[in-house]
């Protein structure tokens, strides 16, 4: 596919992620999808009620992440074009955290960029989590305080 002349769009921000303008940042004549990935705040964790949430970077380095995240999108899918957007600081429920979205003349190679987008990105980007519930919090894929015993018989997250 050819290379643009308007680069990806790669963005830690704190302010909420504007979808639409990512959209058409990547949105171009010759493209036939534009696949996006819109990851936002639930209202539950680990079988607990999430209040909120916070994120914090190490951002030279996660935006540098998030270059070679294209690049490698680049060489191993037919794509146009990539953004992504990370968002930092409190968020909300229901608030948007991450947002990719990705053009291609095809479906199948856009679909598949953006899975590979956003788990390339959960596993090597220095973004961390906090988790905020009612009666503590923790660094996501940290140590759970335990949960009150009214709730210790709720189902567990997947």
């Amino acid at each position: 596919m050819t290379k643009s002349l308007q680069p990806d769009l790669l963005a830690l921000v704190r302010d909420p992620i504007d979808q639409a303008s990512l959209i058409e940042h990547v949105r171009a004549a010759e493209d036939g999808a534009v696949v996006t990935f819109d990851g936002s705040v639930r209202n539950h964790s680990h079988g607990r009620r999430t209040l909120y949430l916070d994120y914090e970077a190490y951002e030279a380095m996660a935006l540098g992440k998030m270059r070679e995240i294209a690049m490698q999108i680049h060489e191993k899918f037919p794509i146009h074009m990539v953004a992504i957007a990370h968002r930092l600081g409190r968020l909300e429920i229901r608030e948007t955290s991450v947002f990719i979205a990705i053009s291609s003349t095809h479906r199948p190679a856009a679909f598949d960029a953006c899975r590979f987008a956003i788990d390339t990105l959960k596993q090597t980007v220095p973004i961390w989590k906090k988790e905020y519930f009612e009666d503590g919090a923790v660094w996501a894929d940290g140590e759970i305080p335990p949960a009150p015993l009214e709730t210790r018989a709720a189902k567990p997250a997947s």
